[in-house]
Formats: C-alpha cells, structure tokens, sequence
C-alpha cells in the first residue's frame, strides 16, 4: 500500500536534488569566475569551468536516480540491474554527503541526506518484501504425478503452508484426454 508512495516521493525528492545541486555548482562557478582570483596556483577559469561541469554531471546523476525510482513507482516491481546499482550507490553517496555535511554545513543538511538515505533504503526494503511474500516469485516445482507422495499438496507435506493448517488439500483434477 505505501510502496507507490514511497517510491514517488522518492523520485521527486531525487529530482528536486538534482536541480538544487547543479544549481548550486553553477553559482559556485559564476563567484569564482566574478572574483578572478587563483587557489594554490590553478587558472579560476578552470575552477570555474570545472564546478559547472560538476553540477551538471552530478544533476544528470540525481536525476538518472530520480527516474530510476520513479520506474519502479509506475511499474510496481523492485529496482533490478543498473537500476538497483544506481539507487545503492544513491544510498552510499548520501550516507557520505551526510557525514561530511555534519562539519561542513551544519545539521539541517546532515538531516536532509539522511532523509534522502532513509526515503532509498525504505524503497528497497518495502518492494524486497513484496517480492518475497508474492506467491509466483517463488520457483515452479514442477508437475506432481498422482503416486508422488511427496508433491505439494499432498498428504506427506507437512511442512509446507497448504499443510500446516492442519486439513489437506484435495490433489488437482487430473488432466482429461479426449
């Protein structure tokens, strides 16, 4: 039921991300053009060109996150492949900008990434669920024959859930040959 949700909000808030940060990176770069000023010996026109390209990178990347998660929001299936890659590295990075933003920027961004963290590992762990409670995400065992006594459904299968209510489930009809 929250899974969509979860999922949507996730992608907006990736995407709000990838606005603010390429927005950010270009600012920086436009104050470092404006100052004309050099550090530790580098050209400002390269700090400046190389901040810009940054955001821009980095934007593109929030944004490919935020679009991965607003896959899995309209497909309802959990993230697999590149996709799944994306959203943990995703995850990873925001732990680390965390970390650094707690010394650097103050508490306000540390809870913000973390935010971010919690909204990614929530999506992964409400649509991991869905995968494991859903009936057909399991293997097919195969067909059972009438005498395989030890088939689903059949009176020595304890264990299984159709025999742990404690009545037996009648064997599926036999197939007619016309």
């Amino acid at each position: 039921m929250v899974r969509r949700p979860v999922a949507w909000v996730t992608a907006i808030v990736l995407f709000v991300e990838a606005v603010g940060i390429a927005w950010v990176n270009w600012f920086m770069g436009i104050v470092v053009e404006r100052q004309d000023m050099s550090l530790a010996g580098l050209d400002p026109d390269v700090m400046s060109t190389s901040s810009k390209v940054a955001g821009l990178v980095f934007g593109l990347y929030f944004a490919l996150c935020g679009f991965t998660a607003l896959r899995v929001g309209l497909r309802d299936r959990a993230p697999a492949g590149l996709g799944r890659i994306l959203l943990i590295s995703a995850a990873v990075v925001h732990a680390l900008l965390g970390a650094f933003a707690v010394g650097l920027v103050g508490w306000g961004a540390f809870a913000f990434m973390m935010v971010v963290l919690g909204l990614i590992v929530l999506l992964f762990m409400t649509y991991d669920r869905l995968e494991a409670t859903r009936p057909d995400a399991k293997p097919d065992p195969g067909p059972a024959g009438p005498g395989d006594a030890g088939g689903p459904g059949s009176a020595g299968d304890s264990g299984s859930a159709e025999g742990s209510g404690g009545g037996v489930l009648p064997p599926p009809p036999a197939p007619s040959v016309s």
